[in-house]
């Protein structure tokens, strides 16, 4: 198309206003949320008042509106909300930051009625009210709000959050509120936390549901979601105050010796300046619980204990600690176990960027070897293809084809893709690997897969000279005609 009839904003332009405006008149026509978006734009060229207007009228209509919504219609509601949130913090924040604020409040009290008659299965409309949190503590800042009455919102919202729409509001508010705001808040969840929530008589209890130790009822629920409320509350306010111990004291003793949290406190602890206690609370946790039971001290075994990703937040924040303790020594013996526990390729790469020059050489070879040897071959050849070593990943793949599970695609097909260049024949052998699983276990749904597959095995045939134990494309074809032959589906797609 030549270049003057592109639809470019300078083209456009070229038209003129009034025949822009006539066929902006068209080509809305009929389109209910275009022509909002047209009238807003209209609005800001009156001014913020009314644009603040405008947005006033449209938070109201919606939230008359009961009309439900189911997730592939919520497109124009989430486009109509995101276009009212920019207005309010772009337009109209930027010269009147307090009625901005006050708008902000009135969208997201919208929240609770929407998620009702929405289904929001894809996260877009959380992620609106969450994109709203975000500007209400600048803007309160700018605004000058009094840190008591912020807190008093901020508090009334927390406790009024049941699908997370306030989810971050401590964190965005937190420099308007000062310390006097946050210790507001704090205060009041802390008596919140202190009355007792009315019980129902025996006979009038509300049954909501079953769990794992029987009936659920309401006012067990309540209690469980309004413990929560403070507990999370209190955290934030503890990290916006800079409170370590207030932070600690959320957790009791059972919670500190999990991993994940053992890891947050040190966190905090170390940016204190206080690493020796964030070492006790790191080495507080079991042992076993992170490495099983040969705890930091590597036993080969059959199998290699998985590692959550929270144990090695653990691990790293435990080297960390070593380090600021100057004990590198066994900084580096916990980042080489959990090379060898978790087959972290991360760690791996950490323990030889701290070697002498020459050393780190000898240890990544020994590294490499040992994880070639690993029973596990999924796991090894998985790290093999990420370090990358190429020629061991192929060397793994063709000498233990046999015992590849092809069910594992997420890792085969990717190890298939980096191999085919340079390492054809062990290519092949994962994608056999895949086609064989999927036509032994008759899963149709993956034929447009296995079809693929074959068809690349037929690409890298060419390139291979040897097949040594392993049959021919053309024989391996013929075999899978005389196994699977009556498999139609798969060998239309074939075909």
């Amino acid at each position: 198309m030549p270049a003057k009839l592109s639809l470019t904003a300078k083209n456009l332009a070229a038209l003129g206003a009034d025949r822009l405006a006539e066929l902006l008149i068209e080509v809305t026509a009929g389109d209910a949320a275009a022509q909002r978006r047209l009238r807003l734009a209209v609005a800001e060229t009156a001014g913020p008042d009314q644009v603040a207007q405008a947005v006033r009228k449209r938070l109201a209509v919606i939230k008359k509106s009961r009309s439900f919504v189911d997730w592939r219609k919520l497109g124009p509601l989430v486009s109509d909300l995101a276009n009212q949130r920019r207005a309010i913090v772009d337009v109209v924040g930027k010269t009147d930051p307090a009625t901005a604020v006050d708008l902000l409040w009135r969208f997201m009290d919208l929240a609770t009625s929407l998620f009702e008659w929405c289904d929001d299965s894809n996260g877009e409309l959380i992620a609106v009210f969450h994109e709203a949190v975000e500007p209400i503590g600048s803007l309160a800042a700018a605004a000058q709000m009094a840190p008591g009455t912020l807190a008093d919102r901020v508090f009334d919202a927390l406790v009024a959050n049941p699908f997370g729409q306030f989810d971050g509001l401590i964190e965005s508010a937190g420099t308007a509120l000062g310390r006097e705001g946050l210790e507001r808040v704090r205060d009041r969840m802390l008596d919140l936390e202190r009355q007792p929530l009315p019980k129902p008589p025996p006979g009038e209890r509300r049954m909501v549901g079953y769990g794992p130790h029987g009936p659920i009822y309401a006012d067990e629920l309540e209690a469980t979601g309004r413990a929560m409320v403070v507990r999370r509350s209190l955290i934030e306010i503890a990290d916006a105050l800079g409170d370590v111990d207030a932070f600690i004291d959320q957790f009791d003793e059972k919670a500190r010796r999990r991993p994940a949290i053992a890891a947050d406190i040190a966190q905090r602890l170390l940016a204190a300046g206080r690493s020796a206690e964030a070492l006790q609370a790191l080495d507080a946790v079991d042992r076993e619980e992170v490495f099983g039971a040969t705890g930091l001290d590597w036993v080969d075994t059959a199998d290699l204990p998985r590692i959550r990703t929270a144990d090695l937040e653990w691990v790293d924040m435990r080297t960390a600690v070593l380090e600021s303790l100057d004990r590198a020594e066994e900084a580096q013996a916990d980042r080489w176990s959990a090379f060898r526990h978790a087959l972290s390729a991360r760690h791996l790469r950490d323990y030889l960027r701290r070697l002498p020059d020459f050393d780190d050489i000898d240890a990544e070879q020994q590294a490499l070897d040992w994880v070639a040897a690993r029973p596990d071959r999924l796991r090894a050849l998985g790290f093999l293809i990420e370090w990358p070593d190429l020629g061991r990943a192929a060397h793994l793949a063709s000498t233990h084809a046999d015992t590849l599970d092809g069910n594992a695609y997420y890792i085969l097909s990717p190890a298939a893709d980096a191999l085919a260049a340079q390492h054809p024949l062990a290519a092949t052998t994962l994608l056999r690997a895949m086609i064989d699983f999927t036509l032994a276990r008759g899963r149709s749904s993956r034929y447009g897969h296995a079809a693929r597959h074959l068809a690349d095995c037929a690409g890298l045939a060419s390139a291979i000279e040897d097949y040594g134990p392993l049959p021919t494309h053309d024989a391996y074809l013929e075999n899978l005609r005389a196994a699977h032959g009556r498999k139609r589906s798969f060998w239309t797609l074939v075909d």
